[in-house]
């Protein structure tokens, strides 16, 4: 059950309202379930429109007495009525009246309109005119005249809320703890309707912002990206030394009725995209220099394959940090991604977004391998076989299905929900990714390399040789498998340490994320009989060679920013 809150200063507009056909004549049967003294007089119990029009009339007044008599003293409030409305969530049982009435009462005690047991409480009726909800109308003088204490009201009805849902048996709702970001109102998304756009100004703009975030190593990168964004208005506030104070953003053509452009702010756009918060990410952000080193898709996937080890860890600031850096790996990705992959990684990303901010503070010095490779492949050509993109994608499946863990444990219902429903696009994005490599692995198999590695699979991975065995994935794994011994490799070993870099329990099909993590531990040549004996006494960290693919370190392109790559 959610509640909306409002406040306004027309009693007599509102209970037109109330009792009138709706919008779009959606209201039926209204009428009272409860009041302040239960004795209020009901328009739905007159005969003709002429008596249900003297009695509306009569219950404004009787909920304005004690406004009017503020007024000769001149002690009104601005904004004197309150207007509550309460939903069940669809597939909820239908409640009756007196349950509404009970809830009505519970929901103006909680929030100061009417305290249980308060003789000077607020006029209030509960009108209903559709099964699945209630409207709450108060007038918020009281009898004393002071004006009702009715501060937070919102977050106290929704905890009170929190409770009926339990004692009714009706769906709880993931409940808000104030990190997410804000909702276009009503009037934004009409007005995206009206000028035949799909999203609101609000929303397609903290995307291009989050997606400049992903892309750059500065601040002064980041303002620059912005700027060079077609379609976004971008204006820069300084302090008097000349350092960067703020940034606000706007679409062109978004204006308000004085014809001016409507600006966002970052913080109006998301709590972390405020530029202290971009600020302090991108300070300890930085892009390594690749000479002689691991290719970047394979630094990126080694570093997003370890995000689940390092949830599990104790260290909640981190792990938020990680969290974060996911998200703008998400952002990224439709930078760079074939463009039949783009509306779902966007889509995952857009969702996702939910689920990179908490309460918690996040360490931004622990996420820097995973934030610095994300920046490394936006300055990278992306190989074209697909399959570095395949191996990232599918290590990040896993991180996301580990942050639905986290948030669930942390009691994140919010959070937890996003990353869960980001996953159906992501996994779509990463089948349509994966299909093309596999299948090349697959048709140039060795003859008989299943046979041969058929029993290598079953001596070293035997709690998930059958799976693997039957998995249409399984014969792209004999290849890497064979191209592996072909470079020197023992098959079991490479297993075994492919299998222990995570626990293939929660995967779809282990024989494709064995595909991927040996296809990238192949790459480092192979160890001699005394290096094997070092490495099975040492717990530090594979490296791997450069990819034959790595090209030099370019910069962004300045005119193609932001997704708005052709290829």
């Amino acid at each position: 059950m959610i509640a909306k809150i409002s406040s306004g200063k027309n009693t007599a507009g509102l209970i037109r309202y109330l009792y009138g056909p709706g919008r779009a004549n959606e209201h039926t049967n209204p009428h009272l379930v409860a009041s302040w003294d239960g004795y209020a007089p009901d328009p739905a119990h007159s005969v003709t429109p002429a008596e249900a029009a003297a009695t509306r009339k009569l219950l404004v007044a009787d909920l304005d007495l004690h406004v009017n008599q503020a007024k000769r003293h001149h002690r009104t409030p601005t904004q004197h009525v309150w207007h509550c409305s309460l939903r069940t969530a669809p597939g909820d049982r239908t409640l009756t009246d007196d349950e509404w009435s009970h809830i009505a009462h519970r929901i103006v005690a909680a929030t100061g309109i009417a305290p249980e047991g308060d003789p000077d409480g607020c006029r209030w009726i509960a009108v209903r005119h559709a099964p699945d909800h209630i409207h709450i109308a108060a007038t918020t003088v009281r009898p004393d005249l002071r004006t009702a204490r009715h501060w937070n009201d919102y977050l106290t009805a929704d905890r009170e809320l929190a409770t009926i849902e339990k004692e009714y048996g009706l769906h709880q709702v993931a409940r808000s703890d104030r990190t997410a970001a804000k909702r276009p109102t009503r009037a934004e998304h009409e007005k995206a309707h009206r000028t035949g756009r799909d999203r609101t100004a609000r929303e397609r703009l903290r995307t291009t912002v989050r997606t400049a975030v992903a892309a750059a190593t500065t601040t002064e990168e980041f303002v620059r990206l912005l700027h060079d964004t077609d379609g976004v208005l971008v204006e820069v506030q300084h302090f008097p030394s000349g350092d960067i104070r703020g940034y606000k953003v706007a679409l062109p053509g978004d204006v308000n009725a004085a014809g001016e452009p409507v600006w966002f702010s970052g913080c109006k756009l998301a709590p972390d995209l405020s530029f202290p918060k971009i600020r302090e990410r991108l300070n300890v952000t930085e892009v390594p220099e690749l000479n002689g080193k691991p290719h970047p898709w394979h630094l990126a996937t080694a570093a997003a394959e370890s995000i689940p080890r390092s949830l599990e860890q104790n260290d909640d600031n981190a792990s938020q940090a990680h969290l974060a850096t996911l998200g703008e790996a998400l952002d990224a990705l439709p930078l760079i991604a074939p463009s039949s992959l783009r509306l779902n990684l966007h889509q995952a990303a857009t969702t996702f977004e939910r689920a990179t901010r908490s309460h918690i503070r996040p360490d931004h010095q622990s996420s820097r391998a995973l934030r610095a490779a994300v920046r490394a492949i936006l300055r990278e050509p992306t190989p074209r076989d697909g399959t570095a993109l395949a191996m990232f994608l599918d290590a990040i499946v896993l991180a996301v299905i580990a942050a639905v863990r986290w948030h669930d444990k942390h009691h994140n219902r919010q959070q937890a929900l996003a990353a869960q429903q980001a996953l159906t696009p992501l996994q779509t994005a990463y089948n349509e990714a994966a299909k093309a490599p596999l299948t090349s692995l697959a048709n140039r198999k060795p003859p008989r390399a299943a046979e041969r590695h058929s029993e290598v699979i079953r001596e070293t991975l035997p709690e998930h040789a059958d799976d693997i065995l039957t998995s249409s994935d399984w014969g792209a794994l004999a290849t890497v498998l064979s191209d592996a011994k072909v470079a020197g490799h023992d098959p079991a070993r490479l297993l075994k340490h492919a299998a222990d870099q995570r626990a293939l329990d929660d995967t779809r099909s282990p024989a494709r994320v064995l595909v991927w993590r040996i296809e990238r531990l192949r790459q480092h040549p192979a160890s001699s009989a005394r290096t094997r004996a070092a490495q099975a006494r040492s717990s530090t960290a594979t490296h791997f060679a450069p990819h034959p693919q790595a090209a030099a370190p370019i910069s962004l392109p300045a005119e193609r920013p932001l997704g708005r790559r052709r290829r």
